[in-house]
């Protein structure tokens, strides 16, 4: 966007919402002035990054809607070289990304994951069946990690393997539960919840 383009693209935003020069100004961090230097002097000729970023959010706008670089549509998530398990658990050497998968970002911001949060797990055996079967595939956020919710499931884990379950709270512990009806408590010091499990892929 060159600096003509981004002046009328910040104008149509004023005019949208009748906001003064003067309060643009102090959103940007910057003298009462500012702001009117800069539409009518063309000081300074493009906004800085740090401003544009300012005015974007006051406005409710992507940052590409006054300059800034534009999303791409399509984001990499990785696939981990691990299964988590639905069973009696799995070792866990390394995790490693061993592939990717294109995500559209509108997906990933419906379901509130930021992508760089977002992982990609594999299902190893049945307990967790009907809801997921052995081989399915998992988008994992991993920045949700409080546990507990009776409709969650959750990758955890417990010493050195990792699990796919639900997590409800028992006092100072953690029911571990399968689909299957079988669970187990332990003590939440004793389970470290790695993300929650927000959409299921499945072969047909």
């Amino acid at each position: 966007m060159d600096e003509a383009a981004q002046r009328t693209a910040l104008s149509a935003l004023i005019a949208r919402d009748g906001v003064s020069l003067a309060t643009l100004s102090r959103v940007a961090g910057r003298n009462a002035a500012w702001m009117q230097q800069y539409l009518r002097r063309g000081t300074p000729r493009l906004l800085p990054e740090r401003e544009r970023g300012a005015l974007a959010r006051f406005f409710g706008v992507a940052d590409a809607a006054l300059g800034g670089p534009v999303e791409p549509a399509l984001v990499q998530v990785p696939r981990l070289a691990i299964r988590v398990s639905a069973g009696p658990g799995r070792f866990v050497t390394d995790e490693r990304a061993v592939a990717g998968a294109g995500y559209a970002r509108a997906d990933l911001d419906r379901l509130g994951v930021a992508p760089a949060n977002a992982a990609i797990f594999e299902v190893s055996g049945d307990s967790m069946w009907p809801t997921l079967h052995d081989g399915d595939r998992i988008l994992v956020d991993r920045a949700r990690r409080a546990g507990g919710g009776a409709r969650a499931i959750w990758v955890i884990r417990t010493g050195d393997t990792l699990h796919v379950k639900r997590l409800l709270a028992d006092g100072d512990a953690w029911r571990i539960v399968s689909d299957n009806a079988a669970e187990e408590t332990r003590g939440r010091g004793e389970v470290e919840v790695l993300g929650r499990v927000m959409q299921l892929v499945r072969a047909l």
